[in-house]
C-alpha cells in the first residue's frame, strides 16, 4: 500500500499519550523485589479495586498485594477492561483485585457449586454448538465511540482473525497518519493525483482497503474499526505487524 504521509492534522488526539508500564519479564520483577525496602516489602491489605497510577504494571500490582495467580490471574480477571494486550494499562484504569470469598456463606456452598456446574455445562454446550462463539462474544462487547474504543474493538476483531498488532503500535501510527481523525483524507499526494486518495485513521487507499478488508467490519473505508483492521491486515502481510511500521507505509 502506498499510504499518505499523515498530511491530515486538523483533528485532535482522543487519547492520552501516556500509559502505565508493561508487565515486566520475570527477571525484571525479581530485581524489583530485591531493591524494595523492608517497609515496602510488607504485604499490604488487598482492596476490592485498584486504580492504576503512572509507573504501574500488572506484575507490580500483583506483587504488592500478593495476589494469588500473579499478574496472569490479575489480567484474566480484568481482561474486559484492559483489552487484548496486558502490557498496556493506562493511569486511571480501575482493576478488580481477587474474587469474593465463598467461605462467608458455608450453608449455601453446595447450592452455589451446583449452580456453577450447571452454568458451566450450559456455556460448554453453547460454545460447542456455535463455532463463532468468540467472534460473537467480541461483537457483543460495548466500546466507547472514541479513539480508545475504536482501537480496542479493532484489536478484538484482529484477535479473532489472527491479525497481529498492539494498542501502542496502532495508536502510534494513527497519530502520525491522521492525528486521530477518522475522516482525514490526503488530497494532494501522488495517490490523490491518481484518483485514490488515502483515507481514514490509518490513511488507507481504496484498492488496499478492498484487498485487505476484514470480514465482519464495515465496507466503508472511513469507518474507524474497518480502517484500522484493514490497515493492520495489510501491515501484517507486508511488514509482519503494524508494530513494525514506523513511517509512511
Amino acid at each position: 500500500m502506498t499510504a499518505g504521509t499523515g498530511g491530515a492534522v486538523l483533528a485532535f488526539p482522543l487519547l492520552a499519550a501516556t500509559t502505565a508500564e508493561a508487565a515486566p519479564a520475570a527477571h525484571t520483577a525479581a530485581t524489583a523485589k530485591v531493591t524494595l525496602t523492608p517497609a515496602a516489602a510488607v504485604q499490604q491489605d488487598t482492596p476490592a479495586t485498584y486504580s492504576v497510577v503512572w509507573g504501574d504494571s500488572l506484575s507490580k500490582i500483583a506483587d504488592t498485594y500478593s495476589l494469588s495467580g500473579g499478574w496472569q490471574q490479575l489480567y484474566e480477571n480484568n481482561r474486559d477492561v484492559i483489552g487484548a494486550n496486558p502490557s498496556l494499562i493506562h493511569p486511571g484504569l480501575t482493576l478488580t483485585l481477587g474474587t469474593e470469598s465463598v467461605s462467608q456463606a458455608p450453608a449455601e456452598s453446595t447450592a452455589d457449586e451446583s449452580a456453577t456446574a450447571d452454568e458451566s455445562a450450559a456455556v460448554d454446550e453453547s460454545a460447542s454448538a456455535d463455532t463463532g462463539a468468540t467472534a460473537t462474544q467480541a461483537a457483543a462487547k460495548t466500546y466507547t465511540d472514541d479513539l480508545d474504543g475504536w482501537i480496542r474493538e479493532a484489536l478484538d476483531v484482529m484477535a479473532v482473525h489472527g491479525i497481529p498488532g498492539s494498542y501502542d503500535g496502532i495508536y502510534r501510527n494513527i497519530m502520525r497518519e491522521s492525528s486521530g481523525n477518522p475522516t482525514a483524507i490526503n488530497n494532494w499526494d501522488s495517490n490523490a493525483a491518481a484518483g485514490i486518495p488515502s483515507k481514514g485513521l490509518l490513511q488507507v487507499i481504496d484498492p488496499t482497503f478492498q484487498a485487505y478488508h476484514v470480514p465482519g467490519t464495515s465496507t466503508d473505508s472511513y469507518d474507524p474499526v474497518a480502517n484500522i483492521t484493514a490497515a493492520c491486515n495489510y501491515a501484517a502481510d507486508r511488514y509482519g505487524s503494524i508494530d513494525n511500521v514506523n513511517g509512511p507505509y
